[in-house]
């Protein structure tokens, strides 16, 4: 079998990750679809920024091809985990919810390395979100760092119980991550290996039923005049009075935007669904002094480096410091400017199906949580102590 080698490469005071194998138009069909991968003269290779995400997109890559030789890697990776345990820095790396960190994946046994491949090849070719593919990329990683030595495949429904109570009751995973735990071993033992029903036999854990955190009007306002940045305060705007999520954002491009019909066009949000938004009269006159200042050339808010859009981290930043005075409790974040838009929408007499499809919920149970903290119908409930009071003229 082909073997392509991959080995730490400082390049231009970067820390890469060179691909190197004998020439083969196959492998190099495949490592040229990678993103980022470029082809350096001087060390004549392939390569890419080192970080967990391109490890494991070579290997999906590669899929049956080629076997991976990562002894090279693992040797270096090896010797700087005595002074850190995160993956090196680059100056430019791919932004992940949750990263899998390079101790993570060097406490991967080459037993396992193929089937952690064909568990991501499988999601690209499920078409699976990138969001969605990062996350089941974490918990399988998780499992495999777990087993050590152990193949995988030679796991039963029995060995995964007991592997879901030690990471519930020693890791102390949260519920919410061991549902996206067994999701991704579900998918890897019956997408993957083809062993239908495999996961009937394990309970799921009862998710707490958590209310949407909503930001009041007024703090809404007074977090918006502090910012002075019309980059930032546009940012902001723009996704309380559409209701988008943060990755709807920094994801539109200018073309998105329609004037003539007061719209705005969400591409591909969750769970791929296109859908159109209103565009507020006061947002479309912000976003034209915006463009005259900045001048976007494909989207609306561009990145640090030409041809990338913004990105999440930075605009959960901008949030967090614009509402940091405020005294909000400490899980509000940017997806709480969406909850507080569908909140005030219901305060304000919107039929909660309109509201519905302006947020792109597929089920209206979704959008009925917001029934719960909107103050329409529960500020008009008198306690019964105040009752009591009012009549005995206190």
């Amino acid at each position: 079998m082909l073997t392509i080698t991959l080995k730490p490469l400082q390049h231009r005071n970067t820390e890469c990750l060179g691909i190197y194998f004998t020439s083969n138009l196959q492998i190099t069909k495949s490592i040229k679809t990678l993103k980022g991968v470029k082809w350096s003269h001087s060390n004549k290779c392939w390569y890419v920024l080192l970080t967990a995400d391109n490890y494991t997109s070579i290997c999906t890559a590669i899929g049956n091809i080629a076997q991976v030789n990562n002894t090279a890697l693992r040797e270096y990776l090896e010797k700087k985990k005595a002074t850190s345990t995160a993956l090196p820095a680059a100056k430019k790396i791919t932004e992940t919810k949750k990263p899998v960190s390079a101790y993570r994946l060097q406490n991967i046994s080459k037993n396992n390395v193929q089937a952690l491949a064909q568990f991501l090849q499988q999601l690209h070719l499920k078409s699976y979100s990138t969001s969605t593919i990062r996350t089941y990329q974490n918990e399988f990683c998780q499992l495999l760092q777990t087993i050590k030595n152990t193949d995988v495949n030679t796991l039963t429904p029995n060995h995964l119980k007991r592997y879901m109570v030690y990471a519930m009751q020693t890791e102390g995973i949260s519920e919410n991550t061991a549902h996206s735990r067994l999701n991704a071993l579900k998918f890897y033992f019956e997408q993957v290996l083809g062993r239908e029903k495999f996961f009937w036999e394990i309970p799921r854990p009862k998710k707490k039923q958590q209310l949407p955190k909503v930001i009041s009007e007024e703090k809404i306002l007074a977090g918006l005049l502090e910012v002075k940045n019309i980059k930032h305060r546009t940012i902001l705007l723009l996704a309380y009075s559409a209701g988008l999520r943060v990755s709807e954002v920094i994801s539109l491009k200018i073309t998105d935007i329609n004037s003539d019909r007061m719209q705005i066009t969400i591409n591909e949000a969750k769970g791929k669904k296109d859908r159109v938004v209103t565009l507020s009269p006061a947002i479309l006159k912000l976003l034209r002094e915006y463009y005259k200042i900045y001048e976007p050339q494909t989207w609306l808010f561009e990145g640090q480096y030409s041809g990338e859009h913004y990105s999440s981290r930075s605009a959960q930043q901008i949030f967090k410091e614009a509402y940091q005075n405020l005294g909000l409790p400490p899980q509000c974040s940017f997806h709480s400017l969406r909850h507080s838009y569908a909140t005030h929408l219901l305060e304000n007499g919107t039929d909660i199906t309109y509201i519905q499809k302006l947020l792109g919920h597929s089920d209206i149970k979704t959008t009925l949580r917001y029934t719960q903290v909107s103050n329409r119908d529960i500020s008009k409930i008198e306690s019964p102590l105040d009752k009591i009071i009012r009549k005995k003229g206190g």
